[in-house]
């Protein structure tokens, strides 16, 4: 399944992942694709809004950490690939333990490492269409991911 929709500007972006992060269970896989500075980020500071992270806690990429860490309703990992030179590196890491199924884990760049990540996850490709629009793709191949995909899509605008 899948569903494309425009996002006018970053607040419209953010409504998309609070929908999501509201929708959003323990176990939950997400990838975001698409260039730097498309929104991926932006998109994290909506799902973390909607998995009840304290508004006043900064969501930033992880480029130079791997991955941050929030607490919410359900925990929020947010992990980023774009630096990581090696799936060794990764192994090295411990970034399995992040799919222990205890939070919701947001991978960018999922598509430099896409064994380390589960085939059913739910992936969203965010592209420029203007100076401040987006837009997004989400798909999913079924099954949870598919769940929610469509009850994020029937909250957002």
């Amino acid at each position: 399944m899948t569903f494309c929709g425009d996002s006018p500007s970053p607040e419209q972006t953010r409504s998309l992942g609070a929908a999501i992060g509201k929708s959003a269970e323990a176990g939950d896989v997400i990838g975001l694709e698409g260039p730097l500075g498309v929104g991926k980020t932006c998109l994290v500071q909506g799902i973390a809004r909607g998995l009840g992270v304290d508004p006043r806690t900064p969501v930033t990429s992880p480029s130079f950490t791997l991955v941050g860490e929030y607490a919410g309703r359900i925990p929020l990992r947010h992990a980023d690939f774009y630096r990581v030179e090696s799936y060794r590196r990764l192994e090295d890491a411990g970034f399995d333990d992040l799919l222990d199924g205890r939070g919701v884990l947001v991978v960018e760049w999922p598509e430099r490492f896409p064994r380390a990540l589960p085939s059913g996850l739910l992936l969203i490709e965010l592209e420029f269409v203007g100076e401040s629009s987006r837009r997004i793709r989400l798909s999913a191949p079924g099954g949870r991911a598919m769940q929610l995909l469509e009850h994020a899509t029937k909250q957002w605008p």
